[in-house]
Protein backbone atom coordinates (compact mmCIF):
# COMPACT_ATOMS: atom_id res chain seq x y z
CA UNK A 1 0.00 0.00 0.00
CA UNK A 2 1.48 3.32 -1.44
CA UNK A 3 1.75 6.23 1.56
CA UNK A 4 -1.26 8.06 -0.18
CA UNK A 5 -3.69 5.31 -0.14
CA UNK A 6 -2.41 4.04 3.85
CA UNK A 7 -3.45 7.97 4.45
CA UNK A 8 -6.58 7.97 2.44
CA UNK A 9 -7.54 4.12 4.58
CA UNK A 10 -7.57 6.00 7.36
CA UNK A 11 -10.45 8.47 6.87
CA UNK A 12 -12.37 5.20 5.79
CA UNK A 13 -11.21 3.75 9.28
CA UNK A 14 -12.34 6.72 11.12
CA UNK A 15 -15.67 7.20 8.90
CA UNK A 16 -16.30 3.13 9.97
CA UNK A 17 -15.39 2.97 13.43
CA UNK A 18 -17.62 1.86 15.90
CA UNK A 19 -15.59 1.06 18.84
CA UNK A 20 -16.86 1.11 22.47
CA UNK A 21 -17.32 4.25 24.36
CA UNK A 22 -14.59 6.07 26.14
CA UNK A 23 -13.37 9.42 27.64
CA UNK A 24 -12.34 12.65 26.02
CA UNK A 25 -10.32 15.15 27.21
CA UNK A 26 -7.44 17.92 27.59
CA UNK A 27 -4.74 18.73 30.00
CA UNK A 28 -3.31 22.65 31.36
CA UNK A 29 0.04 21.07 31.62
CA UNK A 30 2.77 22.85 30.11
CA UNK A 31 4.83 21.97 27.27
CA UNK A 32 7.61 19.55 27.56
CA UNK A 33 8.43 18.78 23.55
CA UNK A 34 11.42 20.90 22.82
CA UNK A 35 11.93 22.71 19.62
CA UNK A 36 13.19 20.94 15.98
CA UNK A 37 13.74 22.01 12.55
CA UNK A 38 12.05 20.51 9.23
CA UNK A 39 12.68 17.56 7.38
CA UNK A 40 11.33 15.22 4.89
CA UNK A 41 8.04 14.61 4.11
CA UNK A 42 5.69 11.73 3.00
CA UNK A 43 2.27 12.23 0.63
CA UNK A 44 -0.72 12.27 2.74
CA UNK A 45 -4.55 12.36 2.39
CA UNK A 46 -5.13 16.30 1.53
CA UNK A 47 -5.00 17.00 -2.37
CA UNK A 48 -4.12 20.78 -3.07
CA UNK A 49 -3.01 22.94 -5.51
CA UNK A 50 0.58 23.54 -3.52
CA UNK A 51 1.32 19.86 -2.99
CA UNK A 52 3.81 19.95 -0.96
CA UNK A 53 1.65 21.94 2.02
CA UNK A 54 -0.62 18.64 2.19
CA UNK A 55 2.50 16.23 2.86
CA UNK A 56 2.46 14.34 6.00
CA UNK A 57 5.43 15.48 8.85
CA UNK A 58 7.68 13.15 10.28
CA UNK A 59 7.51 14.19 13.53
CA UNK A 60 11.57 13.31 13.92
CA UNK A 61 12.36 15.72 11.57
CA UNK A 62 9.52 18.34 11.96
CA UNK A 63 7.93 18.31 14.99
CA UNK A 64 6.10 21.97 14.55
CA UNK A 65 2.94 22.52 12.60
CA UNK A 66 2.36 26.44 12.61
CA UNK A 67 -0.52 28.58 10.48
CA UNK A 68 -2.39 31.79 10.33
CA UNK A 69 -5.83 31.98 11.80
CA UNK A 70 -8.95 31.63 9.52
CA UNK A 71 -12.12 32.12 9.91
CA UNK A 72 -13.73 32.48 5.56
CA UNK A 73 -16.46 30.43 5.36
CA UNK A 74 -16.91 30.88 1.64
CA UNK A 75 -15.91 27.76 0.36
CA UNK A 76 -18.44 26.08 1.95
CA UNK A 77 -20.98 29.08 1.22
CA UNK A 78 -20.13 28.58 -2.74
CA UNK A 79 -20.52 24.22 -2.41
CA UNK A 80 -23.54 24.21 -0.69
CA UNK A 81 -24.81 26.82 -3.63
CA UNK A 82 -23.44 24.74 -6.40
CA UNK A 83 -25.01 21.56 -5.22
CA UNK A 84 -27.83 22.89 -4.31
CA UNK A 85 -28.28 23.93 -8.04
CA UNK A 86 -27.35 20.31 -9.05
CA UNK A 87 -23.70 20.95 -9.66
CA UNK A 88 -20.41 19.44 -7.96
CA UNK A 89 -18.56 22.25 -7.44
CA UNK A 90 -14.89 22.60 -8.88
CA UNK A 91 -12.50 20.81 -6.79
CA UNK A 92 -9.57 23.63 -6.23
CA UNK A 93 -12.08 25.68 -4.59
CA UNK A 94 -12.72 23.56 -1.90
CA UNK A 95 -10.96 24.29 1.23
CA UNK A 96 -11.56 21.88 4.59
CA UNK A 97 -11.03 24.34 6.92
CA UNK A 98 -13.79 26.88 5.61
CA UNK A 99 -16.52 22.96 6.06
CA UNK A 100 -15.14 22.61 9.30
CA UNK A 101 -15.37 25.86 10.33
CA UNK A 102 -18.58 26.94 9.36
CA UNK A 103 -20.13 24.85 11.67
CA UNK A 104 -20.57 26.16 15.14
CA UNK A 105 -18.52 24.65 17.96
CA UNK A 106 -19.16 24.39 22.24
CA UNK A 107 -15.47 25.93 22.75
CA UNK A 108 -15.71 27.77 25.81
CA UNK A 109 -14.76 31.48 25.63
CA UNK A 110 -12.74 33.19 27.79
CA UNK A 111 -13.25 35.74 30.23
CA UNK A 112 -11.18 38.73 28.10
CA UNK A 113 -9.97 39.67 24.74
CA UNK A 114 -8.18 37.08 23.58
CA UNK A 115 -8.70 32.93 23.13
CA UNK A 116 -9.14 29.99 24.97
CA UNK A 117 -7.78 26.87 23.71
CA UNK A 118 -9.55 23.66 23.71
CA UNK A 119 -7.74 19.89 22.35
CA UNK A 120 -9.40 16.44 21.97
CA UNK A 121 -8.90 13.31 19.85
CA UNK A 122 -9.86 10.19 18.77
CA UNK A 123 -7.99 7.00 17.97
CA UNK A 124 -9.30 5.47 14.33
CA UNK A 125 -7.77 1.97 14.59
CA UNK A 126 -5.41 -0.77 16.05
CA UNK A 127 -2.90 0.33 13.67
CA UNK A 128 -2.11 3.99 15.63
CA UNK A 129 -3.84 6.47 13.61
CA UNK A 130 -5.69 8.74 15.11
CA UNK A 131 -7.90 12.44 14.89
CA UNK A 132 -6.85 15.30 17.23
CA UNK A 133 -8.73 18.60 17.09
CA UNK A 134 -7.50 22.33 18.39
CA UNK A 135 -9.87 24.88 18.79
CA UNK A 136 -9.40 28.41 19.58
CA UNK A 137 -12.34 30.42 20.87
CA UNK A 138 -12.61 34.33 21.56
CA UNK A 139 -14.92 35.70 23.69
CA UNK A 140 -18.52 36.52 22.42
CA UNK A 141 -20.27 39.57 21.18
CA UNK A 142 -21.95 42.56 23.24
CA UNK A 143 -24.18 44.21 21.13
CA UNK A 144 -24.67 47.05 23.49
CA UNK A 145 -20.60 46.87 23.65
CA UNK A 146 -19.42 47.10 20.05
CA UNK A 147 -16.82 49.90 19.69
CA UNK A 148 -18.27 52.10 16.58
CA UNK A 149 -17.72 51.19 13.05
CA UNK A 150 -16.43 53.20 9.96
CA UNK A 151 -17.63 51.13 7.08
CA UNK A 152 -16.57 51.78 3.41
CA UNK A 153 -18.54 49.54 0.76
CA UNK A 154 -16.97 49.03 -2.34
CA UNK A 155 -19.63 47.71 -4.42
CA UNK A 156 -19.17 46.41 -7.86
CA UNK A 157 -21.98 47.47 -10.32
CA UNK A 158 -19.68 45.75 -12.87
CA UNK A 159 -22.05 43.84 -16.00
CA UNK A 160 -21.77 40.69 -14.43
CA UNK A 161 -23.56 41.84 -11.64
CA UNK A 162 -26.54 42.27 -13.33
CA UNK A 163 -27.87 38.63 -13.49
CA UNK A 164 -30.53 37.58 -10.47
CA UNK A 165 -28.49 36.86 -7.48
CA UNK A 166 -26.02 39.40 -7.73
CA UNK A 167 -26.33 43.23 -7.52
CA UNK A 168 -30.25 42.46 -6.40
CA UNK A 169 -28.77 40.67 -3.75
CA UNK A 170 -26.12 42.97 -2.76
CA UNK A 171 -28.47 45.71 -2.61
CA UNK A 172 -30.89 43.84 -0.30
CA UNK A 173 -27.86 42.72 2.09
CA UNK A 174 -26.68 46.54 2.46
CA UNK A 175 -30.40 47.67 3.19
CA UNK A 176 -30.32 44.88 5.73
CA UNK A 177 -27.35 46.43 7.54
CA UNK A 178 -28.08 49.76 7.41
CA UNK A 179 -31.17 49.18 9.44
CA UNK A 180 -29.13 47.77 11.79
CA UNK A 181 -26.43 50.36 12.21
CA UNK A 182 -26.09 52.34 15.60
CA UNK A 183 -25.91 56.07 16.17
CA UNK A 184 -21.83 56.09 16.29
CA UNK A 185 -21.57 54.37 12.89
CA UNK A 186 -20.63 55.57 9.71
CA UNK A 187 -20.99 54.47 6.13
CA UNK A 188 -19.42 55.36 2.86
CA UNK A 189 -19.92 53.94 -0.21
CA UNK A 190 -17.70 53.59 -3.19
CA UNK A 191 -19.02 52.02 -6.50
CA UNK A 192 -17.06 50.25 -9.66
CA UNK A 193 -17.38 49.10 -12.85
CA UNK A 194 -14.92 50.41 -15.20
CA UNK A 195 -14.02 53.11 -13.21
CA UNK A 196 -14.21 53.50 -9.29
CA UNK A 197 -16.94 56.53 -7.99
CA UNK A 198 -17.51 58.09 -4.38
CA UNK A 199 -21.72 57.96 -4.05
CA UNK A 200 -21.37 58.23 -0.33
CA UNK A 201 -18.82 60.25 1.81
CA UNK A 202 -18.40 58.91 5.10
CA UNK A 203 -22.31 59.66 6.69
CA UNK A 204 -23.56 59.36 10.06
CA UNK A 205 -25.49 55.46 9.88
CA UNK A 206 -28.54 58.14 11.38
CA UNK A 207 -29.17 59.07 7.98
CA UNK A 208 -30.44 56.26 6.95
CA UNK A 209 -32.51 57.56 4.21
CA UNK A 210 -29.98 58.57 2.54
CA UNK A 211 -28.31 55.55 2.95
CA UNK A 212 -30.95 53.77 1.54
CA UNK A 213 -31.35 56.15 -1.19
CA UNK A 214 -28.35 55.64 -2.24
CA UNK A 215 -28.22 51.93 -2.29
CA UNK A 216 -31.57 51.90 -4.46
CA UNK A 217 -29.45 53.65 -7.19
CA UNK A 218 -26.84 51.11 -7.57
CA UNK A 219 -27.51 50.13 -10.90
CA UNK A 220 -25.48 47.79 -13.47
CA UNK A 221 -22.56 49.45 -15.48
CA UNK A 222 -19.63 47.68 -17.68
CA UNK A 223 -16.58 46.06 -17.18
CA UNK A 224 -14.93 45.20 -13.58
CA UNK A 225 -11.70 47.32 -12.85
CA UNK A 226 -12.04 45.81 -9.09
CA UNK A 227 -8.57 47.22 -8.49
CA UNK A 228 -10.21 50.77 -9.26
CA UNK A 229 -12.77 49.93 -6.67
CA UNK A 230 -10.53 49.15 -4.03
CA UNK A 231 -7.93 51.65 -4.40
CA UNK A 232 -10.75 54.25 -3.91
CA UNK A 233 -12.30 52.21 -1.05
CA UNK A 234 -8.81 52.25 0.88
CA UNK A 235 -8.46 55.91 0.25
CA UNK A 236 -12.01 57.14 1.75
CA UNK A 237 -11.26 54.30 4.57
CA UNK A 238 -7.80 56.04 5.74
CA UNK A 239 -9.17 59.93 4.76
CA UNK A 240 -12.14 59.40 7.46
CA UNK A 241 -10.51 57.02 9.64
CA UNK A 242 -11.12 57.32 13.30
CA UNK A 243 -8.96 55.55 16.20
CA UNK A 244 -11.80 54.64 18.37
CA UNK A 245 -13.45 53.25 15.59
CA UNK A 246 -13.85 49.85 14.01
CA UNK A 247 -12.59 50.81 10.49
CA UNK A 248 -13.15 48.28 7.65
CA UNK A 249 -13.64 47.76 3.68
CA UNK A 250 -16.66 45.72 2.70
CA UNK A 251 -16.29 44.37 -0.77
CA UNK A 252 -19.38 43.21 -2.42
CA UNK A 253 -18.57 41.62 -5.74
CA UNK A 254 -18.64 38.38 -7.90
CA UNK A 255 -14.67 38.60 -7.89
CA UNK A 256 -14.73 38.52 -11.93
CA UNK A 257 -11.66 41.33 -12.50
CA UNK A 258 -11.46 42.27 -15.84
CA UNK A 259 -9.99 45.23 -15.99
CA UNK A 260 -7.17 46.93 -14.58
CA UNK A 261 -4.38 44.97 -12.47
CA UNK A 262 -6.61 42.03 -11.66
CA UNK A 263 -4.09 39.90 -9.88
CA UNK A 264 -4.74 39.91 -5.50
CA UNK A 265 -0.93 40.53 -5.15
CA UNK A 266 -1.27 43.88 -7.79
CA UNK A 267 -4.29 45.13 -5.94
CA UNK A 268 -3.32 44.90 -2.23
CA UNK A 269 0.32 46.73 -3.22
CA UNK A 270 -2.44 49.72 -4.47
CA UNK A 271 -3.58 49.93 -0.82
CA UNK A 272 -0.78 48.66 1.45
CA UNK A 273 -0.22 52.35 2.51
CA UNK A 274 -4.02 52.90 3.69
CA UNK A 275 -4.88 49.21 5.01
CA UNK A 276 -1.36 49.71 6.74
CA UNK A 277 -3.68 52.15 9.33
CA UNK A 278 -5.92 49.13 10.57
CA UNK A 279 -7.95 48.89 7.87
CA UNK A 280 -9.28 45.38 8.26
CA UNK A 281 -11.16 43.97 5.37
CA UNK A 282 -14.08 42.13 4.31
CA UNK A 283 -15.02 40.23 1.29
CA UNK A 284 -18.63 39.25 0.32
CA UNK A 285 -19.34 36.91 -2.66
CA UNK A 286 -22.20 36.61 -5.03
CA UNK A 287 -22.96 35.01 -8.08
CA UNK A 288 -23.24 31.75 -9.76
CA UNK A 289 -19.94 32.20 -11.52
CA UNK A 290 -17.69 33.19 -8.56
CA UNK A 291 -14.12 34.37 -8.89
CA UNK A 292 -13.32 32.84 -5.41
CA UNK A 293 -9.56 32.48 -6.13
CA UNK A 294 -8.89 36.36 -6.35
CA UNK A 295 -11.77 36.82 -3.32
CA UNK A 296 -10.08 34.32 -0.71
CA UNK A 297 -6.51 35.67 -1.18
CA UNK A 298 -7.29 39.16 -0.67
CA UNK A 299 -9.58 38.35 2.27
CA UNK A 300 -6.25 36.12 3.35
CA UNK A 301 -3.83 39.00 2.41
CA UNK A 302 -5.28 41.76 3.13
CA UNK A 303 -6.39 41.47 7.23
CA UNK A 304 -9.83 40.24 6.59
CA UNK A 305 -12.24 37.34 5.96
CA UNK A 306 -14.16 36.41 3.17
CA UNK A 307 -18.09 34.74 3.53
CA UNK A 308 -20.46 34.04 0.42
CA UNK A 309 -23.66 34.72 0.36
CA UNK A 310 -25.99 33.20 -2.21
CA UNK A 311 -30.24 33.79 -0.92
CA UNK A 312 -31.24 36.85 1.31
CA UNK A 313 -31.41 34.63 4.29
CA UNK A 314 -27.74 34.38 4.07
CA UNK A 315 -27.37 38.00 3.51
CA UNK A 316 -29.12 38.21 7.01
CA UNK A 317 -27.00 36.21 8.62
CA UNK A 318 -24.14 38.16 7.14
CA UNK A 319 -24.91 41.55 7.96
CA UNK A 320 -28.00 41.06 10.85
CA UNK A 321 -27.67 38.10 13.46
CA UNK A 322 -23.31 38.14 12.64
CA UNK A 323 -23.08 41.97 13.00
CA UNK A 324 -21.05 42.30 15.49
CA UNK A 325 -18.97 39.37 14.50
CA UNK A 326 -18.26 40.19 11.01
CA UNK A 327 -17.66 44.07 12.02
CA UNK A 328 -15.72 44.06 15.34
CA UNK A 329 -12.51 42.81 16.51
CA UNK A 330 -10.77 40.63 19.49
CA UNK A 331 -7.33 39.82 18.07
CA UNK A 332 -5.19 41.15 15.29
CA UNK A 333 -2.59 39.09 13.22
CA UNK A 334 -3.48 35.68 14.94
CA UNK A 335 -1.35 32.80 14.83
CA UNK A 336 -1.32 29.03 15.94
CA UNK A 337 1.38 26.90 16.50
CA UNK A 338 1.10 22.89 17.74
CA UNK A 339 4.51 21.26 18.82
CA UNK A 340 4.23 17.20 18.71
CA UNK A 341 6.34 14.98 20.89
CA UNK A 342 8.26 12.81 18.98
CA UNK A 343 8.52 10.19 21.47
CA UNK A 344 4.70 9.57 21.21
CA UNK A 345 3.37 11.01 17.80
CA UNK A 346 5.29 9.25 14.32
CA UNK A 347 3.78 11.64 11.90
CA UNK A 348 1.23 14.53 11.45
CA UNK A 349 -0.73 15.98 8.59
CA UNK A 350 -2.46 19.08 9.25
CA UNK A 351 -6.08 18.62 7.04
CA UNK A 352 -6.78 22.34 5.35
CA UNK A 353 -4.83 25.80 6.00
CA UNK A 354 -2.88 24.65 2.81
CA UNK A 355 -2.17 28.72 2.05
CA UNK A 356 -2.10 29.84 5.45
CA UNK A 357 1.14 28.00 6.83
CA UNK A 358 3.75 30.52 7.80
CA UNK A 359 7.24 29.63 9.25
CA UNK A 360 7.77 28.28 13.03
CA UNK A 361 10.22 31.05 13.45
CA UNK A 362 7.84 33.64 12.28
CA UNK A 363 5.22 32.49 14.92
CA UNK A 364 6.33 34.92 17.84
CA UNK A 365 7.47 37.26 15.00
CA UNK A 366 4.73 39.86 15.33
CA UNK A 367 5.67 41.86 11.71
CA UNK A 368 4.75 38.69 10.14
CA UNK A 369 0.93 38.58 8.86
CA UNK A 370 -1.79 36.75 11.01
CA UNK A 371 -5.78 36.13 10.76
CA UNK A 372 -7.99 39.37 12.32
CA UNK A 373 -10.27 37.11 14.77
CA UNK A 374 -13.95 38.87 15.48
CA UNK A 375 -15.91 38.42 19.11
CA UNK A 376 -17.42 34.85 19.47
CA UNK A 377 -15.29 33.14 16.01
CA UNK A 378 -14.45 29.83 16.97
CA UNK A 379 -11.34 28.17 14.60
CA UNK A 380 -10.65 24.81 14.42
CA UNK A 381 -7.68 22.43 12.93
CA UNK A 382 -8.29 18.66 12.79
CA UNK A 383 -4.76 16.44 12.56
CA UNK A 384 -4.08 13.45 11.26
CA UNK A 385 -1.93 11.78 13.65
CA UNK A 386 0.09 8.42 13.49
CA UNK A 387 0.68 7.57 17.05
CA UNK A 388 3.84 5.37 17.93
CA UNK A 389 3.35 1.80 19.30
CA UNK A 390 3.08 1.29 22.47
CA UNK A 391 3.58 5.15 23.64
CA UNK A 392 2.20 7.43 26.55
CA UNK A 393 2.59 10.96 27.78
CA UNK A 394 2.04 14.00 26.32
CA UNK A 395 0.89 14.04 22.29
CA UNK A 396 0.69 17.42 21.77
CA UNK A 397 1.15 21.39 22.92
CA UNK A 398 -1.10 23.90 21.15
CA UNK A 399 -0.53 27.60 21.19
CA UNK A 400 -2.23 30.67 20.04
CA UNK A 401 -0.78 34.30 19.66
CA UNK A 402 -2.12 37.77 18.58
CA UNK A 403 -2.04 40.92 19.30
CA UNK A 404 -4.56 43.05 21.19
CA UNK A 405 -6.99 45.14 18.36
CA UNK A 406 -5.98 48.82 20.19
CA UNK A 407 -2.74 48.47 21.61
CA UNK A 408 -1.08 45.74 19.40
CA UNK A 409 -0.09 44.05 23.00
CA UNK A 410 0.65 40.61 22.54
CA UNK A 411 -0.60 37.84 24.66
CA UNK A 412 -0.51 33.87 24.31
CA UNK A 413 -2.19 31.21 25.49
CA UNK A 414 -1.38 27.09 25.25
CA UNK A 415 -2.99 23.90 26.31
CA UNK A 416 -1.50 20.24 25.54
CA UNK A 417 -3.06 16.85 25.01
CA UNK A 418 -2.51 13.63 26.78
CA UNK A 419 -2.51 10.24 25.13
CA UNK A 420 -5.16 8.88 27.76
CA UNK A 421 -7.11 11.85 26.75
CA UNK A 422 -7.89 10.40 23.48
CA UNK A 423 -11.34 8.38 22.70
CA UNK A 424 -11.42 5.20 22.14
CA UNK A 425 -13.61 6.02 18.36
CA UNK A 426 -14.54 8.82 16.70
CA UNK A 427 -18.23 8.42 16.72
CA UNK A 428 -18.62 6.90 20.78
CA UNK A 429 -17.30 9.25 23.08
CA UNK A 430 -16.47 12.27 21.75
CA UNK A 431 -18.87 15.23 21.34
CA UNK A 432 -21.31 15.45 19.26
CA UNK A 433 -19.53 18.94 17.77
CA UNK A 434 -15.94 16.71 17.40
CA UNK A 435 -18.02 14.66 14.89
CA UNK A 436 -19.34 17.20 13.16
CA UNK A 437 -16.27 17.91 11.97
CA UNK A 438 -14.89 15.04 11.33
CA UNK A 439 -18.15 14.38 8.45
CA UNK A 440 -17.65 17.88 7.11
CA UNK A 441 -13.70 17.62 6.62
CA UNK A 442 -14.24 14.02 5.08
CA UNK A 443 -17.25 15.51 2.88
CA UNK A 444 -14.57 18.03 1.88
CA UNK A 445 -12.04 15.88 0.36
CA UNK A 446 -14.26 13.95 -1.48
CA UNK A 447 -15.64 17.09 -3.27
CA UNK A 448 -11.80 17.43 -3.57
CA UNK A 449 -10.74 14.25 -4.93
CA UNK A 450 -14.13 13.06 -6.16
CA UNK A 451 -13.78 9.76 -4.81
CA UNK A 452 -16.05 7.76 -2.34
CA UNK A 453 -12.61 6.56 -1.14
CA UNK A 454 -12.40 2.22 -0.47
CA UNK A 455 -16.01 1.76 -1.33
CA UNK A 456 -16.82 4.11 1.81
CA UNK A 457 -19.45 6.44 0.27
CA UNK A 458 -21.97 9.48 0.63
CA UNK A 459 -24.36 6.98 2.64
CA UNK A 460 -22.39 6.57 5.81
CA UNK A 461 -21.48 10.42 5.87
CA UNK A 462 -25.24 11.25 5.42
CA UNK A 463 -26.57 8.87 8.32
CA UNK A 464 -23.81 10.18 10.15
CA UNK A 465 -25.00 13.94 9.76
CA UNK A 466 -28.61 13.05 10.05
CA UNK A 467 -27.40 11.32 13.86
CA UNK A 468 -25.71 14.63 14.46
CA UNK A 469 -28.28 16.90 13.16
CA UNK A 470 -30.69 15.05 15.80
CA UNK A 471 -28.68 14.81 18.78
CA UNK A 472 -27.76 18.37 18.03
CA UNK A 473 -30.79 20.08 16.63
CA UNK A 474 -29.01 22.19 14.48
CA UNK A 475 -30.40 22.68 11.23
CA UNK A 476 -27.07 23.76 9.81
CA UNK A 477 -26.12 20.05 10.11
CA UNK A 478 -29.47 18.60 8.64
CA UNK A 479 -28.57 20.59 5.67
CA UNK A 480 -25.03 19.33 5.62
CA UNK A 481 -26.85 15.85 5.34
CA UNK A 482 -28.55 16.74 2.78
CA UNK A 483 -26.19 17.96 0.50
CA UNK A 484 -23.76 14.86 1.18
CA UNK A 485 -26.89 13.33 -0.26
CA UNK A 486 -27.19 15.26 -3.29
CA UNK A 487 -23.36 14.99 -3.80
CA UNK A 488 -24.00 11.00 -4.20
CA UNK A 489 -26.39 11.25 -6.85
CA UNK A 490 -24.44 13.84 -8.69
CA UNK A 491 -21.44 11.47 -8.82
Amino acid sequence: MNPRTFAIALVVIALLLAAACGGSGSSGKPATIPNSGSGPAVPSLAQDRDAAAAEERDTTADQISTFALDVDTASYGYARRTLQEGRLPEPDRIRPEEFVNSFRQDYREPGGDGFTVHMDGARMSENGAALVRVGLQTRGADPEARRPANLTFVVDVSGSMGEPGRLDLVREALHKLVDQLGPGDQVSIVTFSGQARLVVPMTPATGTEQLHAAVDRLAVQDSTNLEAGLTSGYAEAARTFRPVATNRVILLSDGLANTGDTSWQGILDRVEESAGRQITLLCVGVGRDYGDQLMEQLADNGDGAAVYVSSVDGARKVFVEQLATNLDLRARDAKAQVVFNPSTVESYHLIGYENRRIAAEDFRDDTKDGGEIGPGHSVTALYEVRLRSGASGQLAMATVRWQDPDTRGPGETSRSLESADLSPSVWRGTSPRFQVDVVAAAFAEYLRTREWTAGVGAGELAEHAARLASSTEDAAVSELAGLIGRATSLG
